[in-house]
């Protein structure tokens, strides 16, 4: 063998064992700051230091950290630069309760490695994202301390319960002092079978109705005397379940129309009731809008002639990001850490991701392996943890200029 192919393959070999060092010291670093989050029981809308930790060390690399808290909830905003364009990195540090705790391998709140898993509430949902983000921007700092534009994390302790003093208070506070985001990546767990499969590019919007619809109470022997107010629904209801909304388009599915809840009488027997009362929820995309769902349903409900009260509440406006530079990036870093051709998707419920697209035109989720979040024994793999760092790390030198 020549000697420059003699040295050519010892620089690769060389090269390769760097490359396997410096990702077992990101494993290391964010597996560690994954535990140290996951050992704080942080059930919302409780951040129970999560926040502070995480802030101290963006300090140390040079972030202005601001802490909002609304309420019972604490939500950290924090910047490194003054320019555009601002990437945000964005998350919730809270937690849903563990279940039956004599189902878990060991205390939901005491990480476990196990088997190649990292296992603790919140591993998958999403305290591994939350450090992968902080290792993969220390990594970045570190390699480019003078770059240009800004980096940002929006985190919140208030996504899993109301969220209505989370993060929806921070883009309000940011909206009132004219600060915008150029891109926002979220930590949602959104891959199915493996790291980086899916990344979701939008979310539906969700709008609920209490809808009461009226009759007359009166004795079940007599019902001439009477009108049974579930009756009188039963045929607009089998209606609504049967309409059409619309047909969806390129990204979103068709809109859906679901009873979450249903309550009439007074729990005799023999008894009419004089109302019932339905809980119900529109789950839908861009090709429907909110005023259009609700016109259509007062309009079937007066065409049955009932009698009805009828409450909205939207909860959150689909958004959607098409095909531009925060997608590219994210699916070049995907592909070039994993070797995954990513599918967009915008199936799912609600994320935080409906107040950040107010004042952001470019929001995107991507995070680790879904299949065991809220569960018991909910898990993430090791070895995704620094691909993922990595992905972010990619994200963040594509779209963020070199230099100031």
């Amino acid at each position: 063998m020549a000697k420059d192919s003699k040295l050519a393959v010892a620089n690769e070999a060389t090269l390769a064992v760097a490359n396997e060092a410096t990702l077992a010291l990101a494993n290391e670093a964010t597996l560690a700051l994954a535990e140290q989050l996951i050992a704080c029981r942080s059930l919302t809308p409780d951040d129970a230091g999560c926040l502070p930790i995480i802030a101290r060390r963006l300090e140390a690399i040079g972030f202005r950290c601001e802490f909002i808290k609304r309420g019972a909830v604490s939500n950290l905003w924090a910047r490194r630069g003054h320019s555009s364009p601002l990437l945000c990195l964005a998350g919730h540090t809270d937690v849903v309760p563990s279940g039956p705790l004599e189902q878990w391998h060991s205390d939901p709140f005491q990480p476990l490695r196990k088997e190649g898993m990292l296992y603790g509430r919140g591993a998958a949902d999403m305290k591994a994202s939350l450090a992968a983000f902080v290792t993969a921007a220390e990594a970045y700092v570190a390699g480019k301390p003078e770059h240009g534009g800004s980096i940002a994390f929006l985190l919140t302790s208030d996504e899993e319960g109301d969220a209505i003093d989370g993060t929806v208070a921070v883009t309000e506070a940011l909206r009132q002092r004219g600060e915008t985001i150029d891109y926002c990546i979220i930590g949602e767990p959104t891959s199915v079978n493996t790291l980086g499969d899916m990344v979701k590019n939008g979310r539906r919007g969700s709008l609920s109705g209490k809808l009461t619809v009226k009759g007359v109470q009166g004795h079940i022997a007599y019902p001439h005397l009477a009108r049974n107010p579930i009756h009188l629904a039963a045929p607009a209801i089998a209606e609504l379940t049967q309409t059409v909304w619309d047909q969806g388009n390129e990204f979103f599915p068709p809109t859906t129309w679901q009873i979450s809840n249903i309550h009439g009488g007074t729990g005799a027997s023999n008894v009419i009731p004089g109302s019932v009362d339905i809980q119900f929820n529109f789950r839908f995309g861009t090709a429907s809008t909110p005023e259009q769902l609700q016109a259509r349903t007062c309009a079937l409900l007066d065409r049955h002639q009932l009698t009805y009260e009828l409450a909205w509440n939207l909860s959150g406006k689909p958004f959607l990001t098409g095909h531009g530079a925060l997608i590219d990036a994210s699916l070049q870093a995907i592909r070039a850490e994993t070797g995954v051709e990513a599918e967009l998707s915008t199936s799912g419920g609600t994320s935080d991701g409906r107040f950040i697209a107010e004042i952001c035109a470019q929001v995107i989720e991507i995070g680790p392996v879904n299949a065991s979040i809220h569960k018991v024994n909910e898990a993430v793999e090791i070895a995704a943890l620094p691909r993922l760092a990595a992905i972010y790390r990619r994200i963040l030198e594509a779209l963020l200029p070199s230099h100031v």
